[in-house]
């Protein structure tokens, strides 16, 4: 059998040489690694175990500062700034206690003295200064009940200047690490609390 010209197997070197790049060009690209040296790749006959890869940050993502418009939800907003209704922040306090960290608005028609307003409240809060500020409510003959979501403190129905559908008046709620505030129980469900 007559052995292949030159041309012959030039032309088979390039039709191999050909494939080989385009399965290379088809291969997965390696990904650098932090010290920008290629990771090694790990087939099914290779016994060398791969890099590890770095964890991701556990660092909690920090927020923006809480408003009177961030704390409730855009729609909310849009429906008190339709009633004529405005913001105004206030310190968030817990008796006579404030908590700098938080925030407390009172949504009303300020040019209508008399008019009840809305109030809404978040804090940060947590361990023992929570405790603290629960037993100073209770202690001042505010009513404690447990639910779902929390601890609910809420001021005497009997005294409070507005109440809700339910019955209840100025209420906290009470959670991980925070609290929150409204003129009534069913409107802390209006409060979206800051995320972090």
């Amino acid at each position: 059998m007559p052995s292949p010209s030159p041309r012959g197997r030039t032309a088979a070197t390039l039709v191999l040489l050909t494939a080989v790049l385009a399965l290379t060009a088809c291969a997965r690209p390696e990904v650098p690694t932090q010290t920008g040296t290629p990771a090694p790749t790990v087939g099914a006959g290779d016994t060398a175990t791969p890099s590890p890869q770095p964890e991701p940050s556990t660092t909690p993502v920090a927020t923006a500062d809480p408003t009177c418009t961030s704390i409730i939800s855009e729609s909310t907003v849009a429906s008190f700034e339709d009633a004529g209704l405005t913001s105004r922040e206030e310190p968030f306090r817990i008796g006579e206690t404030e908590l700098p960290a938080g925030i407390q608005c009172v949504w009303a028609d300020f040019s209508a003295p008399g008019a009840p307003p809305q109030i809404f409240g978040w804090a940060p809060l947590e361990g023992a200064a929570a405790e603290r500020a629960q037993d100073d409510l209770l202690s001042a003959g505010w009513l404690r009940e447990s639910g779902e979501d929390g601890l609910y403190i809420t001021e005497d129905p009997d005294l409070a200047l507005t109440v809700g559908a339910d019955g209840y008046g100025m209420t906290y709620l009470f959670g991980e690490g925070w609290v929150t505030l409204s003129d009534t129980k069913q409107s802390l469900l209006l409060i979206e609390r800051p995320q972090g």
